[in-house]
């Protein structure tokens, strides 16, 4: 770990820096940002946003357009991000709960060798910060970001730059569970899968 590692993302050769912290090997940046991120706002590190569970197929643009029309496969072939404003929110009907699972994933959005993290994984991360909060995010190794997320209902972008939402591999009964933190507080709680939130890819 601290080797740059270079992949193909959206078509293109990316070169991400890798940072150790806490006995585990991150990107030093989320999956889509343009560099490590300089403050908490900086808008170019706040990279793209997934809803649960779906490939890099483009839905992760803060651009993409919007369809309502709920996948049946695990690959809605489109690029579309899918706004479901009614329970169970998922974009994918039926559920699949092994979309992200592991770097055999089905659709695990890391390159070869990486994987979304889990809940504990992020749970020892917030653990290790001076402060439970979003200085205490940015002050870690990692330099996390207030990226904001895109809402299930409609894929429209809400709060960025004051609210991050961090999706883990880690299944909650019909939801997906994810580190939050925003104004003084943070911690790991579940989420709409429909939501779209951030990616930080870990080494396995």
């Amino acid at each position: 770990c601290g080797d740059p590692i270079t992949f193909t993302y959206k078509g293109s050769q990316v070169t991400y820096g890798t940072v150790s912290h806490n006995n585990e090997c991150w990107m030093d940046r989320n999956l889509g940002a343009s560099r490590v991120a300089q403050s908490s706002t900086d808008s170019s590190a706040y990279g793209d946003l997934f809803q649960w569970g779906r490939l890099a197929d483009g839905h992760q643009d803060r651009t993409s357009l919007v369809t309502t029309t709920l996948s049946s496969s695990d690959n809605p072939g489109h690029s579309k991000f899918i706004s479901v404003p009614n329970d169970p929110r998922d974009w994918r009907s039926p559920k699949n709960d092994n979309l992200w699972q592991g770097v055999n994933g089905i659709n695990n959005p890391c390159p070869a060798g990486w994987r979304v993290p889990t809940s504990g994984e992020w749970e020892t991360e917030r653990l290790s910060w001076s402060s439970n909060n979003p200085a205490g995010a940015y002050a870690s190794p990692l330099k996390l970001t207030l990226a904001g997320y895109r809402s299930f209902n409609g894929g429209t972008l809400v709060r960025v730059g004051d609210y991050a939402e961090y999706w883990s591999s880690t299944i909650d009964g019909s939801n997906s569970l994810e580190l939050r933190f925003f104004d003084d507080t943070a911690y790991v709680v579940y989420a709409y899968r429909a939501h779209g939130h951030t990616v930080r890819c870990i080494k396995d």
